[in-house]
């Protein structure tokens, strides 16, 4: 085991320094059988596929960096599609693949919020 490695682990973890990556960026990829509304009816598969190449063509994608997930349900149907980034505990819709290449060019690599595609903190379920 390298000193760097051994040096990170031996005392409290700073969440921004002890983090493997830098940002996550969790897709609902939900799909409701019952006809209530689901990010899935709203083409989240494209958005999650089309953001994990893109943040992988921009050399964006591993440890330290970005991470691309699929996830269930994320409680916040009104506002589908969604997507939220982490640590920022940002939410994003979106309608097509210019918004999703926004996001990634924007907060994923630049670290700024792309304001127009937030979801207002009160939309939910």
């Amino acid at each position: 085991m390298s000193s760097s490695i051994i040096a990170q682990n031996t005392g409290p973890v700073d969440s921004a320094a002890g983090s493997y990556y830098e940002r996550h960026i969790f897709f609902c990829l939900n799909q409701r059988a019952n006809g209530e509304a689901c990010c899935a009816d709203h083409r989240a598969q494209q958005a999650f596929d089309r953001c994990k190449s893109q943040v992988k063509a921009a050399g964006l994608a591993g440890p330290g960096q970005v991470r691309v997930n699929k996830a269930g349900c994320l409680d916040r149907c009104s506002a589908g599609p969604v997507a939220v980034v982490y640590p920022e505990a940002v939410w994003y819709t979106y309608v097509d693949e210019s918004d999703i290449d926004e996001i990634v060019e924007s907060h994923l690599k630049n670290g700024r919020v792309v304001e127009r595609l937030l979801v207002p903190a009160h939309l939910g379920r």
